[in-house]
This record gives structure tokens, sequence and C-alpha cells, in this order.
């Protein structure tokens, strides 16, 4: 990254991803890199810190969401989207390192693997993404009104919003809401917009009749279709981890 002199400061961000593209654009523009990228929720203030705060421009951060798209490749912007939603607290900086070092040699930049920086964003990438699709099969709606159908789920990373969008294309004409309740953020969709709402407080009202019906349904056909001499908790827990069992019908 000799093409960006590093600068003893501390850049606060609101948290967004087009906060951190705004960052890559006042980087690319200024050629400075800083020393830390943090969001002002996850700050714990330090009086040895050079703080400087920076403010959202959404055209900054649709240039660059634009300049990624023709300049470095798809697959980057794809790589360093779900980095971001990854819950490491050192995505920020390997990002905006991966996204200025794409720009100045194009597609490349993906395979370049022994560059700690692109390995990092990658494997950041890989965790979120793999746990987005691990709960694209485990996530369990319950009916809590007529036709409104509720989940919640406890990930470790910040997939709310992709795990949403599957549920959009998989159920377009049901009203659903799904409640990270590690985050209290919540997706709400009613078959034409969606929202995500934070702090969210929400009753969860008994279930339907009918619900209960299902889920005893379910959990009989889970029984059923046991094969006890086949039984390995192991590889269960591999595919479904018990962290997730909390919030499964079937346990």
């Amino acid at each position: 990254m000799s093409h960006w002199k590093s600068i003893n400061v501390t850049y606060l961000y609101d948290g967004t991803f087009n906060g951190l593209l705004t960052i890559v654009f006042d980087c690319y523009i200024a050629h400075t890199l800083p020393t830390k990228i943090i969001s002002e929720e996850q700050y714990e203030p330090n009086l040895l810190d050079h703080l400087n705060r920076i403010q959202t421009d959404q055209q900054k951060a649709q240039r660059i969401y634009q300049g990624i798209l023709k300049n470095i490749s798809y697959h980057t912007l794809y790589h360093c989207y779900y980095a971001f939603l990854s819950n490491s607290r050192e995505k920020e900086l390997a990002i905006v390192q991966y996204l200025l070092h794409g720009f100045l040699i194009g597609p490349r930049i993906d395979t370049m693997l022994s560059v700690d920086y692109v390995f990092k964003v990658q494997a950041l990438r890989k965790k979120a993404l793999g746990e987005c699709h691990r709960l694209k099969g485990l996530l369990r709606f319950i009916e809590i009104g007529e036709h409104l159908y509720y989940a919640k789920i406890h990930p470790d990373h910040n997939i709310l919003e992709p795990l949403g969008h599957h549920f959009i294309q998989r159920l377009p004409q049901e009203n659903f809401i799904i409640h990270d309740l590690n985050r209290n953020i919540a997706f709400l969709y009613n078959t034409k917009t969606y929202t995500i709402e934070e702090n969210v407080t929400l009753k969860v009202p008994a279930i339907s009749e009918q619900e209960v019906l299902f889920q005893k349904l379910w959990k009989q056909y889970f029984k059923t279709i046991a094969i006890k001499e086949r039984k390995n908790p192991r590889c269960q827990m591999q595919y479904m981890p018990q962290k997730y069992w909390k919030d499964l019908v079937e346990i």
C-alpha cells in the first residue's frame, strides 16, 4: 500500500456500508490511510486516539460502489460486503485496503490471497456467508397472526438483510418478521416493501391453534424419518450447530 501514506488517526463512522465506502473515497482522494477505522457504536473512548469523524456521503459512496463494479469486479464487491457483515472488529481497515489496492490493479486483487488484508476479507466473507447459508435452512417461521409469520434468530454475524431478501424471494406473498435477538433488529416485510428496524420492542403473541397443530406434525415427521441405528449427534452438530437449537421447533 505504498501509494497511501499511513496517518496516526482513528476514523469513526456510522457503522453502515455506505459510511465505509465514504471512507474509501476520502482515502483514495487524499492518498492517506488511517491506523484504525471503527464504528461510533463500538468505539471505546481513548485519550491517545486522534479522532476524525467521517460523515456518510451517499454520493461519494455511490461513486465508489459503481467504481468497484466498473474498475475492479462484482466479486470484489461481494467479498467486501459479506466481510462487512461479519462480527470482526478489524474488518473495516482490511476492506478499505482491499478496495484501494483493487482500484490500482483491477480484478487481480481477488486472487492475491498471499496479501494479508485480501486473505482476511475473503476469510470473513466466508464466515458470514456460511452462516447466512446455514440459516436459510435452519430458520423456522411460526404463525403469530392471520397471514403473519415470525422467526427469531441468534446469528454471530449481521446477516439479517441478505437473509431477509432470500425469504422475500421464497415467500413473496407472505407477511413476515425475522428478528435478530443478538442485535435487537428486525426485518419486516409486508408483501410489497421491507424495512429493517433497530431497537425493536416486540411482544410475540401466543401462537395460533393451527400453528400448534403444524408444530406437532413437524415434530412427529422429524421423529418418524429418523433412523435410530444411524443416529450421529456429532455429524448432526456439524450441519446444525448446537448454538442454533434454541430457535428450532423440532429440538
